[in-house]
């Protein structure tokens, strides 16, 4: 029977200001992306987040990012391969405190925003992300893009690399995500989108936006905790993947 994963990005409100519905997510996902505090999110939310995953059974991941709290992350930092290093391996630090207190800690590693796209190409910025986890604990595996050169050097490193697909985002013909800048960068169909991720578990392939057809071999579906609907989004998905016999289980 086919087993995938599925994760969501969460704890990344930030004082008064709410992002998205964790415990409501937390019902149909098995992986929690959880925000250190660099990208969104502030210590009592993340704490709480934690909590609410530890109660759901949801595993909990870093989703570490750029020092960019303004635009969430989704800015390239040109920061030093060691500034970069040291900034991931403080919200790694950060992210275990609050996670042990919940009864848990960090089961793996999934870089968000632009530094997840960064990483797929940037050389020096990928093997900080990865020297930055091994040197926290090597057993950590990273959540990141098929294909992408982080995934590489973290398979060269000997860490466990793992493959994801995204559920809400659209794709470019070369297995590249659509940038946010552009239209239909975002989908919102909840029967397309969960048409596509059974394909996905069953098949191992993904319609890219174009039409085209792609191979992917994906142990995580991502659905975006922050994206309208998200919640039945979710439920949609996991849904269709239980009734077309896949088992939802996290990876870690």
């Amino acid at each position: 029977m086919p087993v995938i994963d599925m994760n969501s990005d969460v704890g990344e409100s930030f004082g008064a200001w709410t992002m998205g519905d964790d415990a409501a997510v937390f019902q149909y996902v098995s992986s929690a992306n959880v925000a250190c505090g660099f990208h969104a999110g502030d210590p009592s939310g993340i704490a709480q987040t934690c909590r609410d995953a530890v109660a759901a059974g949801v595993t909990i991941g870093a989703h570490v990012g750029y020092r960019d709290l303004a635009g969430f992350g989704r800015r390239f930092v040109d920061a030093t391969p060691t500034e970069l290093a040291d900034d991931v391996l403080y919200q790694l630090g950060a992210l275990e405190a609050l996670a042990r207190a919940a009864g848990s800690g960090i089961r793996y590693v999934k870089p968000h925003g632009a530094l997840y796209n960064t990483i797929v190409h940037h050389e020096e910025h990928a093997q900080a992300v990865v020297d930055a986890v091994n040197a926290f604990s090597p057993g950590l595996p990273l959540l990141l893009l098929p294909g992408s050169v982080a995934l590489l050097k973290a398979e060269t490193k000997g860490l466990r690399a793992v493959a994801e697909a995204f559920a809400d985002r659209a794709y470019n013909p070369d297995g590249t995500l659509v940038s946010r800048r552009e239209e239909g960068a975002v989908l919102h169909d909840p029967e397309a989108i969960a048409a596509n991720m059974v394909r996905l578990a069953t098949e191992g392939t993904i319609v890219a936006r174009d039409g085209s057809v792609l191979a992917m071999d994906a142990e995580s579906i991502c659905v975006h905790g922050d994206t309208p609907g998200a919640v039945a989004m979710a439920a949609k998905v996991r849904e269709a993947l239980e009734a077309a016999g896949v088992t939802v289980r996290s990876f870690a």
